[in-house]
């Protein structure tokens, strides 16, 4: 008889309910929970009545019912040392501990370690008092990016594109605490110019097993415009990513990152997801990740062909090297569907109709949740929309297709996902 495995996703968006879709095609697996989870989440498994960051929740939890994996979806339960205390009671954890995932929750942490092991990066310094980062200012050319030191849900970045915005960015954050003890430190980077390129590593702390590149979207209008937000969204693989690249991207990246990691007493478990930018001078990193991307996942996912589950647990258990992956040759979009005032001010409680089901597309549910009138809008960022097929135009055709179908009061996307690679083709409806 087959043996049958359970596993707990924490987190309630986009991410997780690609997880638990993913691990849900695995007939090995018979239980799947969220902690929260979502309307989407629902329909796959069981939703647990904790927030991702109530720890002592979701430790007693798993302690009682013992799933044979834990996967960490969001960066704040990382960074609070959620993936320590669960190994601490005997559970398997994917997701970094609390030391590891300092790569995100502390960006001077993240830029020391890429400097000692001379990893390509920006120019920065990092501050805690104004005297010193006007000083520092006072060294470089415009624009450039100040940012929050610690985790700051996806905001706590500013592109300054001259001293008086600089300065205001930095009193926002060092004295006015617009991002609480996130801003108690900030960092000054030099702009690098170029292409951004997403990349995800699966480690177990010595062996990487990668996944296809992808590309993210993350201001709120087409053309790249406009605020600032979590991602809206994202295609896979990115044409820039060749194998050149990506061959000088693990050697000059992402195994002096693990070794430099390594030096520190750190084990580091998870998923290692770097920002990088591809500019004149080769690849630099601009920020890591301790977690799956959102929306990157997305689009990751439906490329995989391997079992998720195989994965994952090779990597919890320190034992990567036994891994091959495969994946699928051909291309995935998602675009992501906003609550009306999304970023600054999202409007919730609209009921949504999801429209029939497409053949080659999903629709992952991110801010929602089931109230009186069915599957209602409950987060900013509410339904991300993904096709694939074998290129990239057919996978836009089939994202945008399901876009089409999806139907709430105010809802807003971006029509021009993927025009980096695809040129500037805007969605009509």
């Amino acid at each position: 008889m087959e043996k049958r495995f359970s596993v707990l996703v924490v987190g309630g968006g986009g991410r997780e309910h690609a997880l638990g879709w993913k691990f849900a095609q695995d007939k090995r697996i018979e239980k799947i929970w969220f902690a929260p989870g979502n309307a989407g989440t629902a329909q796959l498994g069981f939703n647990l009545p904790f927030a991702s960051t109530d720890l002592d929740g979701i430790t007693g939890w798993a302690v009682k019912e013992r799933p044979g994996l834990v996967v960490i979806g969001p960066e704040a339960p990382l960074c609070a040392g959620l993936a320590d205390r669960l190994r601490g009671a005997g559970i398997r954890v994917f997701g970094p501990g609390a030391k590891g995932a300092q790569l995100e929750g502390s960006k001077s942490f993240c830029k020391d370690l890429l400097v000692r092991q001379k990893i390509p990066t920006a120019r920065a310094g990092s501050f805690t008092t104004m005297k010193e980062a006007l000083d520092f200012l006072e060294g470089m050319t415009f624009p450039v990016v100040v940012k929050a030191d610690g985790l700051a849900a996806g905001k706590g970045v500013v592109i300054a594109e001259s001293q008086p915005e600089a300065v205001h960015a930095m009193r926002e954050m060092l004295e006015n605490r617009v991002f609480g003890d996130a801003g108690a430190k900030v960092l000054l980077e030099e702009f690098l110019v170029g292409e951004e390129l997403s990349l995800h590593a699966v480690t177990d702390g010595k062996n990487l097993v990668f996944l296809p590149s992808a590309q993210d979207h993350k201001r709120v209008g087409e053309g790249d415009t406009g605020l600032n937000t979590g991602g809206m969204g994202a295609y896979a693989p990115a044409p820039r990513a060749t194998s050149q690249l990506l061959a000088e991207v693990e050697e000059k990246i992402f195994r002096p990152t693990l070794a430099g990691l390594a030096a520190e007493g750190i084990e580091y478990r998870g998923v290692l997801y770097a920002g990088l930018m591809l500019t004149k001078e080769g690849p630099k990193v601009l920020e890591y990740n301790c977690r799956f991307g959102d929306p990157e996942t997305e689009v990751l996912l439906p490329l995989l062909r391997s079992p998720l589950w195989d994965l994952l647990v090779a990597a919890a258990d320190g034992d990567l090297a036994k891994i091959v992956v495969q994946t699928d040759h051909g291309s995935a979009m998602t675009v992501v569907i906003a609550a009306p005032g999304y970023p600054a001010h999202p409007i919730f409680g609209q009921k949504i109709d999801l429209g029939e089901e497409l053949p080659d597309t999903a629709i992952f549910h991110a801010g929602t949740k089931t109230g009186k009138h069915g599957v209602e809008v409950s987060g900013g960022r509410v339904l991300a929309v993904t096709g694939w097929g074998t290129d990239l135009k057919s996978a836009r055709e089939r994202a945008y297709a399901g876009v089409k179908g999806v139907r709430f009061e105010g809802r807003h996307f971006r029509r021009d996902i993927g025009h980096r690679a695809l040129g500037k083709v805007v969605f009509e409806e």
